[in-house]
């Protein structure tokens, strides 16, 4: 994909109904994928040397095993933060951060911002609350500012309807 090209485009109906819009990080995305890769290579190639050596101190193998199996567990944890995603549809807006999913309804929503010197954009709510929008990151740059244009288009077609 080229790198003016966004990755904001309208994508099929998926098992929980239709979306018009889905958004994930494209940069966040690739950085947390290479330091995963690299935690995980550093952890398996210390698992690996730990017995080499004259350190005074007697490792096993369960030791090496035990090592390389904590840098997967860690690269796994660190691939959590692969998980935002955005949903804009009919029914209303599903933001997933990384832990867990909400979703709100056209009414409840009164629009969407990027505040200054923040890394993401967030859902304005009712009543003076707000979500923060992980996937819509400020270091996308294009790619974000035309998801924010998509979704305020798409926010105006539904809350018209409703």
């Amino acid at each position: 994909m080229a790198e003016t090209e966004p990755d904001v485009a309208p994508k099929p109906a998926t098992g929980d109904g239709e979306w018009d819009l889905e958004v994930r990080p494209h940069r966040a995305i690739v950085t947390v994928r290479i330091v995963a890769a690299v935690l995980a290579a550093i952890f398996i190639f210390g698992g690996i040397v730990l017995r080499h050596g004259s350190t005074g101190v007697n490792f096993r193998v369960s030791d090496q095993i035990g090592l390389m199996v904590f840098g997967l567990l860690l690269a796994g944890g660190v691939l959590t933060l692969t998980r935002p995603r955005v949903r804009v549809g009919k029914r209303g807006v599903r933001v997933r951060n990384i832990v867990g999913d909400s979703e709100f309804q056209w009414k409840d929503i009164r629009g969407i911002s990027f505040p200054d010197k923040k890394s993401w954009a967030r859902l304005e709510l009712v009543h003076d609350e707000y979500v923060p929008m992980m996937a819509i990151r400020s270091n996308d740059k294009m790619r974000a500012a035309e998801a924010m244009d998509r979704f305020r288009e798409l926010g105006a077609k539904y809350s018209a309807q409703n």
